[in-house]
C-alpha cells in the first residue's frame, strides 16, 4: 500500500513539474497596406516581439488565364521596424490544387519565391528566415499541395530558410486522411473552427467544445513541432430567412449596440435588425450573429492547449495586429494568456 502511495505522489510531482515552454509572442499583420502605426508598434515593443507575420498576398485560380495568380498583394507605405524580422505569409486557396498539375505547381512555387523576395525588400528587409504557407488542404488536394511544398523548399531563393504551414483542427484529428506536410514546423490555427454558415447562436471563431473534440486525444501525438495562433478579431455574420448571407464589414460593436437598429435575443449573440439598413446592404428582419473573443475565451483556450502541447520554444501568434481590435485587450490580458504556455 505504501509503495502505491509513493508511486501516486511521484506521478503527481512529475505532472506538476512539467517544463514550461519558452514562448515568443507576436502578431499576424493581415492588411493590404503596411503602415507603421505607433499604437501597433507599441504592442510589438511591449511583448518584445522579434518578428511579425505579414500576409504578402492570396493566390487563387484565374479561370480566364487558367493560372494561379496573386490576389490583393500587400504594399508597404512604411518599412517594418529595424528590430523586427518579417515572416512572410502566402495564403493559397485550396481549390487551386484541384486545377493544376505538378508541373504547374513547380511554376507557382518559383513565382511565389520570387514575389516574396521582392516584397520583403519593399518592406525594408534584406532577407528573412521563415516563409509560411497558409492553405486549408483536404484529402483530395493533399498530394499536390505536399508536392508543391517540396518544390518550394527546393527553390534556391529559399535555401537555408524554414518553411512552415498552417494547420487546422481537423487536420490534427484526421491525420491519416490529411497526412503530415513535408515541412519543418506548423502553426495550429485555433480559430474559425465552427460552422460559419450554420444558423444559430454558436460562436464559429472559437469554441472550447471544438477544441476538445478535435485536439484532446490527438494534439500530443502530432509529429511536427507546433506554434499556436489565437484570435483577437470580431465579425458580424448575417443571415436572411435563416440562410447565411455573408459577413458584413459595415457592422461594428457601435452599430450592434444601437437599440434603434438592433434588438438582442435575450443573452444570446443573435441580433434582429429592426429597420432597413441600406448602408450595410441589410434589410429589416435580417439576423446578425455578433461573434467576438473575450480575454476569458483566450485564457480558457490557452489553459487547454498547454495541457496537451509538448514543452518547447514556441511562437504564439495573435490574429491580428489592429488598433481597433487591440482596444478590447489590455497588455495584462494577453500576458496572462502567454504565461499559460
Amino acid at each position: 500500500m505504501r509503495k502505491i502511495s509513493i508511486l501516486v505522489i511521484s506521478a503527481l510531482l512529475f505532472l506538476g513539474c512539467k517544463q514550461k515552454s519558452v514562448v515568443h509572442p507576436t502578431f499576424y499583420y493581415w492588411k493590404t497596406d503596411y503602415q507603421n502605426k505607433k499604437e501597433e508598434s507599441t504592442y510589438l515593443d511591449q511583448f518584445k516581439s522579434k518578428s511579425l507575420y505579414v500576409r504578402i498576398m492570396d493566390v487563387d485560380f484565374n479561370p480566364d488565364l487558367q493560372l494561379p495568380v496573386p490576389v490583393s498583394p500587400i504594399k508597404f507605405s512604411d518599412p517594418i521596424p529595424k528590430q523586427t524580422d518579417i515572416i512572410p505569409v502566402v495564403f493559397i486557396v485550396n481549390q487551386v490544387f484541384n486545377k493544376i498539375d505538378t508541373t504547374q505547381t513547380l511554376v507557382m512555387a518559383n513565382r511565389i519565391a520570387k514575389f516574396v523576395e521582392a516584397k520583403v525588400k519593399q518592406a525594408g528587409k534584406q532577407s528573412y528566415h521563415e516563409l509560411q504557407i497558409d492553405c486549408d488542404w483536404t484529402k483530395g488536394t493533399r498530394n499536390r499541395y505536399f508536392k508543391f511544398l517540396e518544390q518550394l523548399k527546393a527553390n534556391p531563393l529559399l535555401k537555408g530558410k524554414t518553411i512552415s504551414v498552417t494547420l487546422r483542427l481537423h487536420q490534427v484529428k484526421n491525420i491519416l486522411s490529411s497526412g503530415v506536410p513535408p515541412v519543418e514546423k506548423t502553426i495550429l490555427m485555433c480559430y474559425n473552427m465552427g460552422n460559419l454558415r450554420k444558423y444559430g447562436g454558436q460562436n464559429s471563431i472559437l469554441d472550447q467544445r471544438e477544441l476538445d473534440t478535435y485536439l484532446k486525444d490527438y494534439l500530443g501525438q502530432y509529429p511536427i513541432p507546433l506554434d499556436v495562433a489565437l484570435p483577437l478579431f470580431e465579425w458580424a455574420v448575417v443571415f436572411r430567412n435563416a440562410q447565411y448571407a455573408g459577413i458584413s464589414k459595415r457592422i461594428s460593436n457601435i452599430q450592434i449596440e444601437d437599440r434603434k437598429l438592433f434588438k438582442r435575443r435575450g443573452n444570446s449573440i443573435l441580433y434582429d435588425l429592426l429597420v432597413d439598413y441600406p448602408a450595410a446592404g441589410l434589410k429589416r428582419g435580417d439576423v446578425v450573429r455578433w461573434e467576438q473573443i473575450s480575454p476569458e475565451d483566450l485564457l480558457a483556450s490557452s489553459k487547454f492547449l498547454s495541457r496537451y502541447l509538448a514543452s518547447r520554444d514556441r511562437n504564439l501568434v495573435f490574429y491580428h495586429l489592429d488598433t481597433d481590435l487591440l482596444k478590447h485587450f489590455t497588455h495584462e490580458n494577453l500576458q496572462k494568456v502567454i504565461a499559460n504556455f
